[in-house]
């Protein structure tokens, strides 16, 4: 594997890439069935091809081996990411992708904040401004 290639910059980048593409992907597929449904079956797809992943490289492990902690934000984070993906997919039922996909990405804004208050994490002055282009360029797409 080349250097990018285990940088976590690739990853993110191939996330936003993988991210656009489910908002095109997505909004095409709810436009004639209910949301909930769509998300169900997005959520299938995930379980089946990770589940594969996760056999093929030899991840799996027992989940009584796991720690304890772990297994509890995970799940917590599984709720947080349902329910993200129902509003997700009910928005784009409701309204244009090109609206709705950076109005979600507010979620970056979000982080900033609760990675700082909540993890600890410290930012920059030209992150923050960074943060900030992100918010009022969310608000502007929002505009007819």
């Amino acid at each position: 594997m080349s250097a990018f290639s285990t940088a976590w910059q690739f990853w993110a980048l191939m996330a936003a890439v993988f991210a656009a593409a489910t908002a095109i992907l997505a909004k095409v597929g709810v436009s004639d069935i209910p949301s909930d449904l769509a998300t169900l079956i997005r959520t299938l797809v995930v379980v089946v091809l990770l589940s594969g992943i996760v056999a093929v490289t030899k991840q799996w492990r027992p989940l009584t081996s796991l720690p304890g902690r772990s297994l509890v934000f995970l799940i917590l984070s599984g709720f947080a990411t349902g329910a993200s993906w129902l509003c997700y997919f009910r928005a784009l039922k409701l309204g244009d992708a090109a609206r709705v996909a950076p109005l979600d990405k507010l979620s970056v804004v979000l982080v900033a904040v609760f990675g700082v208050l909540f993890l600890g994490e410290r930012l920059a002055p030209v992150n923050w401004l960074g943060v900030a282009l992100i918010a009022i360029g969310a608000w502007f797409v929002t505009w007819r």
